[in-house]
């Protein structure tokens, strides 16, 4: 229970910052779309939010952990969502955040996202896959040449050794 009290937390806190409160900010009082526009704006929250609990779930049950970097999984998260994207709880939050830039028909969102992309990016490939390398060595050497770090069926050939750090 305690640890799905702290998964919660990290979800209020982060996820629900940057695919949420920011958002909501960054959009002001502008109106929002309807129609087809609409439905489509709420299939985006339903997929990022689908994908980020489905993720989080994972952690916790399968990893024994959360998704803050200082409470990781104990064990490297294959299964669910992972067999697909190294990273879909970014996935899940660039999502997300898309929905609210289909929604409100705001090009600032949609920069907002790949401003997001970007970050996430870095903190991706300078932290995670190192940590990760270091961590489950062969194990998540294998697991990077099988799933691509964003899209399903792009994984990394490129060989990844936990002797370089990761870094590729």
């Amino acid at each position: 229970m305690k640890l799905f009290l702290k998964v919660a937390l990290f979800t209020v806190v982060m996820p629900g910052t940057f695919a949420g409160f920011l958002p909501f900010l960054i959009v002001g009082d502008r109106g929002a779309a309807g129609g087809v526009t609409l439905g489509l704006a709420c299939g985006l929250f339903a997929f990022g939010v689908f994908l980020y609990l489905r993720s989080a779930w994972d952690f916790a049950v399968f990893g024994s952990g959360t998704p803050a970097p200082i409470d990781a999984p104990k064990r490297l998260v294959t299964r669910g969502c992972y067999r697909y994207t190294r990273n879909p709880m970014y996935v899940a939050v660039l999502t997300v955040v898309m929905g609210w830039a289909t929604l409100f028909g705001a090009a600032v969102l949609a920069g907002y996202g790949v401003v997001l992309f970007v970050a996430f990016s870095l903190f991706i490939r300078l932290y995670e896959e190192p940590r990760l390398a270091r961590e489950f060595g062969e194990e998540y050497a294998a697991y990077v040449g099988r799933v691509g770090r964003w899209v399903p069926g792009r994984a990394d050939r490129s060989g990844l050794s936990p002797d370089s750090g990761g870094v590729v």
